[in-house]
């Protein structure tokens, strides 16, 4: 139970460093969704359009060695090998990709259709958002998830400060004086937007810096070829996951027609914002395991401890999932303003039960982590971003985002099942899936009939989630009481 209780401990911490900042970013999809911020949807969509590389890049440019860190980390006597290795790694490719980068902008901008002075901001951001992985898992890594938590906070909410600033009042300020005229620019909006993100990385970059000072720089090559081997598998994968979960908005510009394809992005992006409260639950909950699950692995009878993980996320996800679902279109009128964007409302339900089965697959993933057998994560990965291509090329022309929507949770349903059933071979666990099968049915089943047969009568989707944490009850009774117990 101690272990357990690490876990949610940490679990809670890491969360709160998540769900925190993601819940102030909510105050950004309210403001860049304001009319009299981003004028039309296409504008929204085009803002997007860029994070969608972002999100991309983020992933080259860590190349999977974050992960290999907390491995040799807990696998290496001489930690301070790792953390050297891995930072002077780091170091050289970040700035390598900077250099290529900045000569090459203009191309870059030409190719993906994005203005250069977008592009100028988006490289800086990418450099310092690389040079932070090593420190931030180092602090992982030694348990200081407090100190995490508060810079992660600080970055969210610069980025929040600094756009409330830039596109109000800022704006406002231009308006009643002309001095600001060379401040301010009309259809300026989105390089602002940009800008608070570089400030938000570079305040980051400096309360981490003292990291940089005190490490030991010795690279050990031999190492660096074995974390290279294992991190490799890792990012095909995180470059799979990246298309599974950005890549759609790419292909929504190219596969539909040029007059309505940013302003359904815009839509499908407003409205996958609601998808992120099963995001954040997932998220925080694989920041807590990651570390827990390598530190663990050779205790007394990991599996059964893995077991219960999986139990108390799917309980959890469950209640999330329905909750969600039942308050979809209270939500929408808090978060999205602009009835411009509800469109896209009917992705809401599928989008959180992908992220559900994306956050069943993260637990499932143990088994290769900790074999290291991480090449399995690559195919499955590889699997999942061919099912999500493969859809949204056949579906976007046929109906718009709502395929993209189907195409993401058909990827991470299909990796869940892959992660599961190569799992029991290479390690196998006993998960109770009696039990877990019970809660999914259930919640999926509600939630469907909630959204799409009863939606807006309460009186039916209130109960039925009434229902549901009834029988959570009824099952997890006796765990309840003795969880009480303990701390009484």
């Amino acid at each position: 139970m101690s272990t357990l209780k690490t876990l949610f401990k940490q679990t809670f911490i890491y969360g709160l460093a998540t769900v925190l900042p993601r819940m102030l970013s909510f105050l950004l999809v309210r403001l860049h969704t304001d009319e009299n911020v981003l004028p039309t949807v296409a504008d929204y969509g085009d803002v997007s359009l860029i994070f969608s590389y972002f999100v991309m890049f983020n992933v080259i440019l860590a190349y999977g060695m974050e992960t290999a860190f907390f491995r040799f980390f807990n696998k290496e006597e001489e930690q301070s090998k790792v953390v050297g290795t891995s930072t002077i790694s780091i170091i050289i490719s970040s700035f390598g990709f900077f250099a290529l980068a900045m000569i090459f902008k203009n191309q870059i901008a030409i190719a993906i259709d994005i203005k250069v002075e977008y592009i100028n901001l988006v490289i800086w951001i990418l450099l310092f958002d690389a040079l932070v992985i090593i420190p931030f898992a180092w602090l992982r890594a030694n348990a200081r998830p407090i100190r995490y938590a508060v810079i992660k906070i600080l970055n969210v909410a610069i980025t929040v400060g600094l756009n409330l600033f830039l596109l109000l009042w800022l704006k406002d300020l231009a308006l009643e004086s002309s001095q600001f005229e060379t401040i301010y620019k009309p259809n300026y909006e989105i390089n602002y937007i940009f800008i608070a993100n570089l400030v938000a990385s570079a305040v980051t970059l400096l309360l981490m810096l003292p990291f940089y000072f005190k490490i030991k720089y010795k690279f050990n090559m031999t190492l660096w070829k074995q974390m290279m081997r294992y991190a490799f598998p890792v990012l095909i994968a995180g470059l799979a996951f990246s298309i599974n979960e950005t890549f759609d908005r790419i292909l929504l510009d190219k596969l539909l027609p040029e007059d309505i394809a940013k302003t359904q992005i815009g839509m499908y992006s407003a409205c996958y914002k609601l998808a992120l409260f099963m995001m954040l639950f997932a998220t925080a909950y694989r920041l807590g395991i990651e570390p827990f699950f390598f530190s663990h692995a050779k205790a007394k009878n990991p599996q059964k401890n893995y077991a219960r993980i999986l139990e108390y996320f799917v309980i959890f996800g469950s209640v999330i999932l329905l909750t969600v679902v039942v308050f979809a279109d209270v939500l929408k009128e808090v978060f999205i303003g602009d009835e411009a964007y509800w469109e896209a409302m009917w992705i809401v339900p599928i989008l959180l039960l992908a992220n559900f089965f994306l956050g069943i697959y993260h637990n499932l993933s143990v088994w290769y982590k900790i074999t290291d057998r991480t090449k399995f994560g690559a195919y499955i990965s590889i699997v999942g971003a061919l099912v999500t291509l493969v859809l949204n090329f056949w579906l976007i022309p046929i109906i718009g985002y709502k395929g993209s929507a189907i195409a993401t949770l058909s990827a991470y349903g299909v990796m869940m099942l892959l992660s599961y059933y190569y799992g029991r071979k290479y390690y196998p666990i006993s998960y109770n899936l009696k039990k877990i099968m019970t809660y999914l049915l259930i919640s999926i089943t509600f939630s469907m009939l909630s959204f799409y047969v009863f939606r807006g009568n309460y009186n039916v989707s209130f109960s039925a989630l009434i229902v549901f944490l009834g029988i959570v009850f009824l099952f997890e009774k006796n765990e309840i009481i003795r969880i009480l117990n303990r701390k009484g």
